[in-house]
């Protein structure tokens, strides 16, 4: 996947190994990642953050991958122009391309899981 190295890799597949009877789903995997968005709206203001429980080392590698993505990635690079001109602050695109990179990594994550299941 585009943005994970060795060191990444190695967390998401910690987290992920630690609590594989947890992982039913993406949202699952996104909550355990502290990922998750949480309605955070008052008044007219409508707005989401990122749960703030979870495994704070695989949150560090979803952070380090989008960091790439939104640095080296010409579709990330497009998607972040797209908000901005759409009134997103940066903090609230990063949390989105977070809950991007979640769908991406369970998928590849259940993919290596069925592999190994006998």
């Amino acid at each position: 996947m585009f943005g994970v190295g060795p060191d990444v890799a190695a967390q998401l597949l910690t987290t992920a190994g630690d609590n594989p009877d947890r992982l039913h789903s993406e949202a699952a995997l996104a909550h355990l990642c502290g990922a998750a968005p949480i309605p955070a709206s008052s008044g007219r203001v409508r707005r989401h953050r990122l749960h703030r429980g979870g495994d704070r080392g695989a949150n560090h590698a979803l952070h380090t991958i989008a960091l790439c993505r939104m640095r080296y990635d010409p579709r990330t690079r497009a998607y972040v122009h797209r908000r901005i001109t759409k009134g997103l602050s940066k903090q609230e695109i990063l949390r989105c391309l977070k809950r991007y990179i979640v769908r991406d990594v369970y998928t590849a994550l259940r993919a290596d899981f069925a592999a190994l299941a006998p």
